[in-house]
């Protein structure tokens, strides 16, 4: 623990920072698309593998540390060659479909669906039951999630397949059936995915509110709230 009282990666600074680089990917992303520019995608990617290797940084790992300036030089050079926007393809569709297997395998027979152990840790912190009618709808809400987050994987793939000239079809010499350019990827896979998911989650909240009226927080702030001060390690913990 650091004299703040806080694991070293999961001070508030760190919380900001990993908020900070997670909403930065998209943006430098998209102009790295509109602009068909490796050096802006390298700087997206940059920051993505700093936002990966942001808890081990903050323990002083070395290997981290090495991990980081191995992957700057590499994106440096790579920034300069068309496979540095190439690379910007895989996360839409890696990182959708990694989130979809953790809430998808809490499903399995033995385990306590994803979104059902964070509604009974909030409670539980309020001192309030989730009855068996919550937990129903947390287990039901967990699926919905892993199969959004696996529909937008299969889409952006399908996109990914279908940019060109740097698609993954067009790297084989192939011709997509249906042509997109780098700007309009962008905007499905960078602007479109997040407004899915954002319009998701407020649907889903405003349904949540209605079913059950009381609960332990009164808004989607306010819900946010508590959920980061579950402590770092209930999200690792959750996420094994």
């Amino acid at each position: 623990m650091s004299g703040a009282g806080h694991a070293p990666g999961h001070g508030p600074a760190a919380s900001i920072l990993r908020i900070v680089l997670l909403l930065a990917y998209p943006a430098l992303s998209h102009v790295a698309s509109l602009r068909s520019e490796g050096g802006w995608a390298a700087l997206a990617l940059f920051g993505l593998v700093l936002l990966c290797l942001l808890d081990a940084l903050g323990r002083r790992r070395p290997v981290a540390w090495a991990a980081l300036l191995a992957s700057g030089l590499l994106l440096a050079w790579l920034g300069r060659s068309p496979w540095a926007w190439m690379l910007l393809l895989a996360p839409p569709v890696v990182f959708p479909l990694l989130v979809a297997w953790g809430f998808a395998r809490s499903l399995r027979p033995g385990r306590v669906p994803l979104i059902t152990r964070i509604v009974q840790a909030l409670h539980a912190r309020a001192g309030v039951p989730a009855d068996d009618r919550l937990e129903r709808y947390t287990r039901r809400l967990t699926a919905a999630w892993a199969l959004l987050l696996a529909l937008l994987a299969a889409i952006n793939l399908g996109l990914a397949m279908s940019a060109v000239p740097d698609g993954l079809l067009a790297a084989f010499g192939r011709q997509p059936r249906w042509p997109l350019s780098h700007a309009q990827w962008s905007w499905c896979a960078n602007v479109a995915d997040w407004g899915l998911i954002g319009g998701f989650f407020v649907a889903e909240y405003a349904l949540r509110c209605r079913l059950f009226p009381q609960r332990p927080y009164r808004s989607a702030g306010q819900f946010v709230r508590q959920m980061g001060q579950l402590g770092p390690a209930f999200w690792r913990d959750l996420l094994r």
